[in-house]
């Protein structure tokens, strides 16, 4: 895949559970929260031109940002930039279908991984980010509705794109 993996011991826990704090889709969570949320999570460094996720392939994991931004391409054409607190790549786990979009740094990054399980973890145990999640998906799709181009073969109700701006 990309970039540089690395799981995390209790110590390191301890400190992702702090940066995690200052992160837009974790804020207000309680420390034992986001400890918990460090916990379920692998850290990830992509180089600037790393392709996070790449259109039509089964989605596997999804991702946060914490550090460096991202482009989100559709049928190859640029269609938003995200940035720190974006969480990316959930709505192919959700939906249980190939990624809507691509996305490929355009810096260096630091993230956040959930693979699948990790994912429905979260959802399970803290309501918060299941609704966080939810409102991002519901937000696409009222974002999105009439901008899908011309003879697509997509269900109108889906989103263009996976990852459309912050909060994604």
């Amino acid at each position: 895949m990309f970039g540089k993996r690395k799981q995390l011991d209790n110590q390191q826990f301890d400190a992702l559970a702090i940066t995690l704090a200052s992160v837009s889709f974790f804020d207000g969570f309680s420390p034992a929260e986001l400890n918990r949320v460090a916990q379920l999570a692998t850290e990830v460094e992509a180089e600037k031109g790393a392709l996070l996720i790449d259109q039509g392939r089964v989605g596997t994991e999804c991702f946060v940002i914490l550090e460096g931004e991202a482009g989100v391409y559709f049928g190859g054409e640029h269609i938003a930039t995200i940035g720190p607190g974006t969480m990316v790549g959930e709505m192919a786990l959700v939906e249980h279908r190939p990624r809507n979009a691509s996305v490929i740094a355009e810096t260096p990054m630091t993230l956040v991984a959930f693979d699948m399980q990790a994912f429905k973890t979260l959802l399970q145990e803290m309501p918060e980010v299941h609704r966080r999640v939810m409102a991002t998906l519901v937000e696409r799709v009222s974002r999105n509705a009439g901008t899908r181009p011309s003879g697509s073969d997509q269900d109108p109700d889906e989103p263009a794109s996976e990852d459309l701006g912050p909060g994604s």
